[in-house]
């Protein structure tokens, strides 16, 4: 992985073909009651994400229209709601659950997602973690493709 591309190698030569657009979120800000030890788990604290959501040539480039594309004003509402709503005590499982939401709610092809928790010990700026995950190859099925004519993208045409 270049440190420039932010992109990391693909897994296969189909997916070396695609070129990814990436929306991205940096520095998301929230408070969520996270964590193993007992002062963690009675008080909210602060954590911090950046995530960055591949897909294939967005078709906003062409159309100009946000239904297009990932929006990330819903996407930040999404996150909102997930700090609110989610029982999981480790970083990884809420960064997994973050990757979730954007490759299987918003479609993504690719995503990178970091969390922190910032000042956790009074010596150390930061703790988190990042992960990157892709999503499973899907096969188009009639119904997925009625759906995506529906909505205005057909396949195989730009």
């Amino acid at each position: 992985m270049s440190p420039i591309n932010p992109r990391p190698e693909p897994l296969d030569a189909a997916r070396a073909e695609a070129p990814l657009d990436l929306i991205f979120i940096e520095g998301f800000t929230g408070e969520t009651v996270i964590g193993i030890h007992t002062s963690e788990l009675h008080q909210a604290q602060p954590i911090v994400i950046d995530l960055h959501a591949g897909v294939p040539r967005a078709r906003a480039c062409d159309t100009d229209r946000i239904g297009d594309t990932i929006d990330y004003s819903v996407v930040r509402e999404r996150l909102h709601r997930l700090l609110r709503e989610h029982r999981l005590q480790l970083l990884e499982a809420f960064a997994e659950a973050v990757a979730d939401i954007l490759l299987d709610e918003f479609g993504a092809h690719w995503v990178r997602v970091k969390v922190v928790k910032p000042r956790k010990f009074e010596d150390v700026q930061a703790v988190g973690v990042q992960i990157e995950r892709f999503a499973p190859e899907r096969p188009r099925t009639a119904a997925a493709v009625l759906h995506l004519i529906g909505s205005g993208m057909v396949p195989g045409t730009r």
